[in-house]
């Protein structure tokens, strides 16, 4: 894999800098598209010995943004091999005070991101024949509390992803889905212990899940022994899809 060029959305923090540095470390050449300016410093710093690791700042809605990205990472390197579409967030309210506004920046982070995104790489995938594309859903595309924007745009993901699968695979493109469950991230670091502590016990395998458990999945979909996996969806969530509620 060491002559193949990655991109990976919202990739300067979170599991975004978890698959960044799996990748890094099977020898890819890593681009990371993240808006925030601290967390790409961060990740700079950290990936520092690494001719490898390119940082740019990219905001994932703006068609214009991630087409020059895509663009200059062409430049530098080659055209991407894999895309791994990870940038998201949610705005949890309930449904009687979630705005307009609530649900169309959540659909945008979560869903239009990803369509521009695959629009921006998949001519030179077609092109060389060759392409892995990994879309970030989330178990709670399966319906949560009070996330009814964020469900519909992960569920949506999920569906975008098996219509690419369809529509790529004569091209030599497979196209899958990672679902993760709770993940130690410095969101779920912001809740209160209480929290923390009853989230830890809806996990059936009683842990949390860790950026590293997301970035396995991706290296799974991302290597050329996924060739005849596509459309798939892969829960990485330490079996709380199975039964557990949302919380």
């Amino acid at each position: 894999m060491t002559e193949k060029v990655a991109v990976v959305t919202g990739g300067a923090q979170g599991i975004g800098r978890g698959i960044v540095e799996a990748l890094l470390n099977k020898g890819l050449r890593v681009a990371a598209f993240d808006l925030s300016t601290p967390a790409l410093r961060r990740a700079s710093e950290q990936f520092a010995g690494s001719s490898r690791f390119l940082p740019l700042q990219v905001d994932v809605t703006s068609s214009a943004m991630v087409g020059a990205a895509v663009a200059e990472v062409t430049a530098k390197w080659k055209s991407p091999d894999v895309l791994v579409n990870n940038a998201g967030l949610s705005r949890d309210k309930r449904i009687q005070k979630m705005s307009e506004e609530d649900w169309d920046f959540v659909v945008n982070v979560n869903l239009r991101s990803q369509f521009l995104c695959v629009k921006a790489v998949v001519d030179g995938m077609v092109a060389q024949k060759y392409g892995r594309i990994i879309n970030m859903s989330s178990r709670a595309w399966l319906g949560g509390f009070g996330q009814a924007n964020y469900a519909a745009a992960k569920g949506a993901v999920v569906s975008f992803t098996r219509s690419l699968a369809i529509e790529l695979a004569p091209h030599g493109i497979t196209a899958n889905t990672i679902a993760p469950g709770i993940i130690e991230t410095p969101l779920f670091e912001s809740f209160d212990e209480d929290v923390k502590d009853r989230l830890k016990r809806s996990v059936p395998v009683g842990r949390i899940g860790q950026p590293a458990d997301v970035a396995a999945a991706a290296l799974l979909f991302a290597g050329d022994e996924a060739s005849y996996i596509t459309g798939q969806t892969l829960y990485v969530c330490g079996g709380r899809s199975l039964s557990s509620p949302s919380v």
